[in-house]
């Protein structure tokens, strides 16, 4: 019998992947080993094999064995794909990091949500509170714009209608309108920019970083405070952000 963990606040999250495991060990198994060896109530294990046949993590065969499922295939694909860019960016972000004096990110979409999947500390005394892991908005972050401007069309006109603007700043963008004449000028210049439109006194230019197909897989921006982004040199350093994006497109395979 399998014993699992009593501190789970999801017990059924817990059991499923512990169906998962079990899969994963014998290759293949039907609902009567598992509920030998999880120790589980039979309509339990069978509500849960249901529910993983339903999201496509497990399928079953016609002698009723249960296999893992091509869902955990692209899961892990994607994981991969990440891992691969985090390498390839790395390097890239530490040089702007260097040569701005800037925190520096990278940032991918997560399903509708853009998140920094990369964090470049910066040298200065002023620091800027974000983390690996945190979510943006997608209207207000020079990042979370700058994904959006090169989205394919349908998927960005789903985005934007499903927005809901909350300008927390005086800058801060307030209906879909403002944002779609915001993505054309991004569009146009290559380049994305939060002039304090999500934090006082903050803000952030971004550039996107295509992949081998010609797609926009993430995007990179530099953050500072007005202190450090001012009006005569926002050029400039956008200069530098869509250079060191373009390199890391490049290291991906991209040709422009």
């Amino acid at each position: 019998m399998m014993e699992l963990t009593p501190k789970s606040k999801v017990p059924a999250l817990t059991r499923a992947i512990a169906i998962l495991d079990i899969i994963s060990r014998q290759g293949q198994c039907n609902a009567n080993q598992l509920v030998s060896e999880l120790g589980m109530p039979k309509s339990t294990v069978y509500l849960l094999l249901e529910e993983l046949k339903n999201q496509r993590l497990i399928t079953q065969s016609h002698a009723g064995n249960y296999r893992l499922g091509l869902r955990l295939l692209e899961l892990g694909s994607q994981v991969s794909r990440q891992l691969d860019l985090r390498n390839v960016a790395l390097p890239h972000l530490k040089m702007l990091m260097q040569d701005t004096g800037l925190l520096c990110h990278l940032g991918v979409l997560d399903g509708d949500t853009p998140i920094y999947l990369i964090k470049v500390e910066s040298q200065s005394n002023i620091q800027v509170r974000t983390w690996e892991g945190k979510r943006l908005s997608l209207c207000r972050s020079s990042l979370g714009k700058c994904l959006l401007t090169w989205c394919d069309l349908e998927r960005q006109d789903a985005l934007i209608t499903a927005l809901e603007f909350h300008p927390v700043q005086p800058n801060s963008l307030t209906s879909s309108a403002q944002l779609r004449r915001a993505l054309q000028q991004i569009h146009q210049r290559g380049w994305a920019f939060d002039d304090e439109e999500d934090v006082a006194n903050i803000r952030c230019i971004s550039a996107p970083v295509f992949n081998a197909a010609h797609r926009v897989t993430a995007a990179i921006s530099v953050v500072g405070t007005t202190l450090h982004v001012m009006p005569e040199n926002v050029d400039s350093l956008a200069d530098r952000v869509k250079k060191t994006a373009w390199e890391i497109s490049r290291d991906l395979g991209y040709k422009a």
